[in-house]
């Protein structure tokens, strides 16, 4: 019984994420965490305050 438990939240906390990051792109965020993510170019270089290289 602990083992669903944990596993539904667990599923849920992942949904939840996923959906944040749905919404985000669906906004037009290029860096999802970034807070100049609508201003930015896509690259996070070129952001002020993100640090984050993309791959």
């Amino acid at each position: 019984m602990d083992n669903i438990i944990i596993i539904a939240v667990l599923v849920i906390i992942v949904g939840l994420a996923g959906l944040y990051i749905y919404r985000a792109k669906k906004k037009g965020a290029k860096c999802i965490g970034c807070p100049d993510s609508r201003t930015c170019s896509g690259n996070c270089s070129g952001c002020t305050s993100c640090n984050i290289k993309e791959v």
